[in-house]
């Protein structure tokens, strides 16, 4: 998947890709798109069709949260730069996750982030790609097959991720200090009112705030509130 990373592709995006025939039907070695790509290889199947004119465009996606996961586990280890420290961290995640320990999360993203070697940025210009950050900490989650609704849709915006797990709902904002002021990213979704739409579930929500700094090359922000039923 060094073809993905090399290309700065922004992970999120794989799970609800658009495309045309021409595209999916490129066999272009040298020159193949990206969702051309994941087509011929399995990764990506058919989701829906629509036709616009005389032009039909295809929604493309995982066929099952088992690919889901595994591309996900590939891309994160060529993302860090350290396949062995990620392949712990999925399963610290987890851990952490199932126990409910949020005091936990923030240090544990810390640690995901810090386990990036230095020369693996020097040699790689994926990290200056505005999606790069986001990317790490959405795959990570991907890797190991949870329900995860990306860009999800409310009346007053777009949750960047949300995730369902064991009984809790967890609300997730991403800003990059360089981009926007610190202190936006959980300030937004209280302004949004995010959890709205998980309300009717009855189960703890979480708005969790998550600033990177491209600088730092870490996360610097890490704000949580839960919010009330």
């Amino acid at each position: 998947m060094d073809v993905l990373t090399q290309r700065g592709t922004f992970t999120p995006s794989l799970a609800q890709l658009r495309s045309d025939a021409d595209l999916l039907g490129s066999f272009d070695v040298d020159h193949i798109g990206t969702e051309a790509l994941l087509w011929q290889t399995g990764y990506l199947t058919l989701q829906g069709q629509r036709r616009m004119g005389a032009r039909t465009e295809y929604l493309l996606g995982y066929p099952n949260v088992e690919v889901q996961s595994a591309l996900n586990d590939v891309l994160l280890k060529a993302l860090s730069g350290n396949p062995s420290a990620a392949s712990r961290a999925v399963g610290d995640l987890y851990d952490r996750l199932l126990a409910h320990d949020l005091a936990g999360l923030e240090q544990h993203f810390h640690s995901l982030f810090a386990s990036i070697p230095h020369d693996w940025y020097r040699n790689n210009p994926i990290a200056q790609y505005e999606g790069y950050w986001a990317s790490i900490f959405y795959s990570h989650f991907a890797a190991l097959g949870l329900d995860i609704r990306l860009e999800d849709v409310t009346n007053q915006g777009r949750i960047d991720m949300a995730v369902l797990f064991n009984g809790q709902v967890y609300l997730f904002e991403f800003k990059v200090v360089e981009q926007t002021p610190e202190g936006k990213a959980l300030a937004q979704l209280q302004a949004k009112n995010y959890a709205e739409k998980y309300r009717s579930r009855g189960e703890p929500m979480h708005l969790i705030g998550v600033e990177f700094s491209s600088s730092a090359r870490n996360v610097v922000g890490f704000e949580l509130l839960t919010a009330a039923l």
